[in-house]
C-alpha cells in the first residue's frame, strides 16, 4: 500500500473555484466514509480549511486511486470533475509526505509560517480516527507531520515569517498602519464562534477594541467565547453574545466585523450592509461610480481613458485588477458583455495574442458575477467620480465559501477584505531567512519517515521469521526429550539454551542487515525475498501485522 494524496489549493485555484469546492462538516464525513468504501483505497484522511482541500488515502493501485479520489472529491464538493480537474495536484509517496510536512510547517500556507494550521491537521486526524477511517499509515504521517511543524515552530524563526490570517486580514484593514493603533476604541462585531472566528475575537481584544460582540447561530458557543474573552488576563474588553437575528442592529453599532462561518450562502449581503450604512450615517448608502478596491494584479499597459469601458479608469487606484471579480461585482448582463468586449482589446501582449491568465481571470469574473443579485446601471460615459471618503466601516471575510458579498467594496465609507485579497496580498510578503532552515528540516524528517515506514514495513517478516525459528527448536527440543528420556532437567535446560544461542546467532546478522536494507529508498523488495528464501506462510506474517496495528491503537493518544 501507498500514501496517495489529491487535492487543490490557493495555490492551484482561483478564490471562485475554492469557495464552490468547500467542504461542510457533513461532506467531509461522507467523503471519508466513501473513500475508505472505495476499491483502491484502505484508510483516508481530509484536510478542509478556507484555503485548501485535500484527500489522504492509502491505496494499493496508483492510477485507479487517483482516478477514485479525484472522482470522490469532485462529487463531495459539488464541482464537476471536468471543471476541478485543472486545479487538482497530485503526491505519490515521498512527495506525499514531503507536502503534508511542508503544510505542518507552514511553508504551504497563504500566510507563510503560520501556526494555525497544525490545529487543523490535528483535528483531521481526529476526524478520521473518530469515524474509524485512519489506518496505520495515516495515523504515523499526521502525528508525526504534527511534530515536524511544533519543531520547525521551536528551531527555527519561521514565526517571524508569518501570521495567522486573522492578524494578516487585521493588517489589511489597517493599510500599512499598526494594528494596536488602528483598533482601540473600536466596536467589533465577530460572526462565528468557531477556531477562526475566537482567534480573530480574541486578537481584537488583544489589540485594544472596546468592545467584542459574539453572534453565532448556536447561542451557547456565543455565550461560552464571551464569557472567555472577559475573563482573559490579557485584555480589558467588554463582550457580550447576541443571536443571529440580531447581526442587522450590531451592525449599525459596529466599526469593525469578521465572519467565518460554515454557512453555504452570504450571511451579509450588500443591501444588509447598505443600510447598516444607512443607519450608522443617517443617509442613503451611496455606491462608487468607480472601482476603488485594491488588488496586486497590475493594470492594462493600455488602460487610459477609454470610453467603451463601464468603469471610471480615472478613480481606478494603483494595483487594482480591472478583470478581476470584484470589479466586475454586481454588473448588469448588458454591462458584463460592455466590460468583456473591452477588456478582450486590453489584454493583447506585443506578438498579437491574447493573455492567457487574463482571459482566465475574466471568464473567472463575468462567470462568478452572471448571477449575482446586485446590480449598477450602465454608464459609458461616467461622470468623475466625488473623492471617496475615509472608511469607516471595516469587513474582513475569512470564510470559504464567502460570508460577505463582494459588491459592498462599492459603498462608499466601506473596506472590506476577503480571501481573495489576502491571497493577492501575500503574494508579494517577504519570506525570512529561516524557511531555509525550516525545507531542511522538512527534507530530513521525510527521510526519516519514509526510512521508519520500510523498515516497519518489513518487521512482520522478521518476526514471523524468528517465529518460525522458535517453532522449530521446540519442536526438536521436544524430540529430543523422546529420544533421551534419562536426561535430568539441568541437562535439558543446557541443550535448549545451547540451541537458541545457536539460532539467535545464525538469525542475527541477518535480520539486523535486512532492516538496514529495507530502510533505504527501494528496499520494500527485501521483505518478499526473506519469505520466499525461508517458506513463511503469508498469512502468518499478515497476522503479525494486524497485531501492530491493533497495538498501536491501543495505544494512540485521545
Amino acid at each position: 500500500m501507498s500514501l496517495l494524496v489529491v487535492g487543490l489549493s490557493h495555490r492551484s485555484a482561483p478564490v471562485s473555484v475554492l469557495e464552490r469546492a468547500a467542504l461542510s462538516v457533513d461532506a467531509q464525513t461522507k467523503l471519508l466514509q466513501d473513500t475508505v468504501a472505495a476499491e483502491p483505497a484502505t484508510e483516508a484522511a481530509v484536510l478542509a480549511t478556507c484555503n485548501r482541500i485535500e484527500l489522504y488515502a492509502d491505496v494499493d493501485k496508483f492510477h485507479a486511486g487517483v482516478a477514485e479520489l479525484s472522482t470522490l472529491l469532485a462529487q463531495h464538493s459539488g464541482v464537476g470533475l471536468e471543471e476541478l480537474t485543472p486545479y487538482l495536484y497530485v503526491h505519490y509517496e515521498d512527495r506525499a509526505v514531503h507536502h503534508l510536512f511542508s503544510v505542518a510547517c507552514g511553508l504551504d500556507s497563504m500566510v507563510v509560517g503560520e501556526g494555525q494550521i497544525l490545529g487543523q491537521i490535528k483535528d483531521s486526524l481526529a476526524r478520521a480516527q473518530e469515524l474509524h477511517t485512519a489506518g496505520k499509515l495515516t495515523n504515523d504521517l499526521f502525528q508525526q507531520g504534527l511534530r515536524v511543524g511544533k519543531r520547525a515552530h521551536s528551531e527555527t524563526g519561521i514565526d517571524r515569517a508569518g501570521q495567522s490570517l486573522v492578524t494578516f486580514g487585521l493588517e489589511q484593514l489597517a493599510v500599512g498602519g499598526a494594528v494596536e493603533d488602528w483598533a482601540r476604541g473600536k466596536k467589533a462585531l465577530v460572526i462565528g464562534a468557531g477556531s477562526m472566528s475566537s482567534l480573530a475575537a480574541a486578537t481584537l481584544a488583544r489589540a485594544g477594541v472596546a468592545e467584542v460582540v459574539v453572534a453565532n447561530r448556536t447561542f451557547e458557543r456565543a455565550e461560552r467565547l464571551a464569557q472567555i474573552l472577559t475573563e482573559a488576563d490579557d485584555n480589558a474588553v467588554t463582550a457580550r453574545a447576541v443571536r443571529m437575528d440580531a447581526v442587522p442592529g450590531e451592525l449599525t453599532r459596529a466599526d469593525v466585523v469578521v465572519s467565518c462561518t460554515g454557512a453555504t450562502g452570504l450571511v451579509l449581503t450588500a443591501q444588509a450592509v447598505a443600510q447598516a450604512v444607512e443607519g450608522r450615517t443617517g443617509r442613503p448608502a451611496v455606491a462608487d461610480t468607480g472601482v476603488t478596491a485594491e488588488r496586486t494584479a497590475p493594470l492594462p499597459s493600455t488602460v487610459g481613458n477609454d470610453e467603451n469601458c463601464p468603469l471610471d479608469l480615472a478613480a481606478v487606484q494603483p494595483g487594482f485588477s480591472l478583470m478581476g471579480e470584484a470589479a466586475v461585482a454586481g454588473m448588469d448582463a448588458a454591462t458584463l458583455e460592455q466590460h468583456a468586449a473591452w477588456a478582450a482589446g486590453k489584454t493583447i501582449d506585443r506578438s498579437g495574442r491574447r493573455s492567457p491568465e487574463a482571459d482566465a481571470e475574466l471568464i473567472t469574473a463575468l462567470a462568478a458575477t452572471a448571477a449575482s443579485v446586485g446590480r449598477i446601471p450602465e454608464r459609458r460615459r461616467p461622470e468623475p467620480p466625488a473623492e471617496r471618503p475615509a472608511p469607516f466601516l471595516f469587513l474582513l471575510d475569512l470564510a470559504m465559501p464567502r460570508d460577505i458579498d463582494a459588491a459592498v467594496h462599492r459603498l462608499a465609507g466601506v473596506r472590506l477584505v476577503d480571501i481573495e485579497s489576502l491571497a493577492e496580498a501575500s503574494a508579494d510578503a517577504p519570506m525570512a531567512a529561516d524557511v531555509d532552515q525550516v525545507r531542511r528540516i522538512v527534507s530530513d524528517e521525510v527521510t526519516a519517515f519514509g526510512a521508519a515506514q520500510r523498515a516497519a514495513h518489513i518487521t512482520p517478516t522478521v518476526v514471523a521469521l524468528r517465529t518460525m525459528a522458535a517453532d522449530v527448536v521446540a519442536s526438536e527440543i521436544a524430540r529430543l526429550d523422546g529420544r533421551l528420556p534419562d536426561l535430568d532437567e539441568r541437562q535439558r535446560g543446557e541443550i535448549r539454551q545451547a540451541v537458541h544461542r545457536v539460532v539467535d546467532k545464525l538469525l542475527h546478522a541477518p535480520t539486523v542487515r535486512v532492516k538496514q536494507l529495507a530502510a533505504e529508498p527501494g528496499g520494500a523488495g527485501y521483505a518478499d525475498a526473506l519469505r520466499t528464501l525461508f517458506d513463511l506462510d503469508p498469512e502468518t506474517v499478515a497476522s503479525v501485522s494486524r497485531a501492530g496495528d491493533s497495538t498501536d491503537k491501543k495505544d494512540r493518544p485521545a
